[in-house]
């Protein structure tokens, strides 16, 4: 395999790649990981069963999107493919590290530039992909309601009663999210989509961003994510707000927005974040 993927990156950089170190590295549940390189040059490789083709072009779509505007380092995609019962994805390595209060600062300013870049009418996607190992959902929709209330919590809720596992009435969640949505129309902005400290970190004083779940939403579920599990630090809200300051009834919408990856947790993991999504499913009509 590592042969095959030397050649591979030999092909797209233009010049000699042989690997002759290959460091497996802790990269979540999603993938395995691995640092490979030749004393000279290194590269970051996620490695999957075939399947897992489909959910790495998804998540190379998603990086070239979020390094158009420039505002953050996004690690390049060099190559990706399918080598024996293998797929793998290869990318641009970046050492990171950790953030002080004026990076953090930075971060927060251009995560609140990144939202502003409006470009598009309707909230969605050209394509659906996946935020994790599980698929998302992201068909064009005009009304903000409609689209989470059915494509993020419907959905996820479908996909949990599939695996056997039915907390509410899937109907009757919907209806009552887009009632606690209706009449709130934000910017359809660009999205990290997964944004939590697993997926953010600094190279050289850079902001950087990887692993997406991309697509055009409300800037809200991105901050929401960063509260869920393990608080951004302060000063990240206090370069957002320098920005575009957060809306005083964010606080309300915020539970129902950290509802999808609660379910995404419960569907992956199942245990404490089953019994977490039945809480705040409760609590909807309350």
């Amino acid at each position: 395999m590592w042969h095959f993927i030397s050649e591979q990156i030999s092909e797209c950089i233009q010049q000699d790649f042989i690997c002759d170190d290959i460091r497996q590295v802790n990269a979540g549940d999603s993938h395995q990981a691995f640092i490979i390189s030749d004393g000279k040059q290194r590269f970051f490789v996620k490695t999957n069963g075939k399947i897992q083709l489909a959910n790495f072009k998804a998540e190379a779509e998603g990086l070239d999107h979020l390094s158009s505007p420039t505002l953050f380092k996004v690690p390049k995609v060099i190559c990706m493919g399918v080598v024996s019962d293998h797929s793998f994805l290869v990318l641009e390595h970046l050492a990171m590290s950790e953030g002080d209060e004026k990076t953090w600062f930075h971060f927060g300013q251009n995560l609140a530039k990144l939202h502003k870049n409006h470009t598009q009418q309707m909230y969605g996607w050209q394509e659906d992909n996946f935020i994790g190992l599980t698929p998302q959902s992201n068909l064009w929709q005009k009304k903000w309601s409609c689209f989470f209330a059915e494509q993020r919590i419907g959905f996820m809720l479908q996909l949990l009663s599939e695996k056997g596992h039915v907390l509410a009435n899937i109907e009757g969640v919907v209806k009552s999210i887009k009632r606690l949505l209706i009449g709130h129309n934000p910017t359809p902005s660009m999205l990290h989509g997964d944004l939590w400290q697993g997926n953010a970190g600094f190279h050289k004083n850079q902001p950087v961003l990887y692993d997406p779940a991309f697509y055009y939403g409300d800037r809200e579920t991105d901050l929401a994510m960063t509260e869920l599990f393990g608080r951004f630090p302060d000063s990240f809200y206090s370069g957002y707000d320098e920005i575009w300051p957060i809306e005083s009834d964010y606080q309300y919408r915020k539970p129902i927005y950290q509802l999808y990856h609660v379910l995404n947790h419960a569907l992956l993991f199942g245990g404490q974040y089953i019994e977490s999504a039945k809480i705040t499913l409760k609590n909807l009509d309350s």
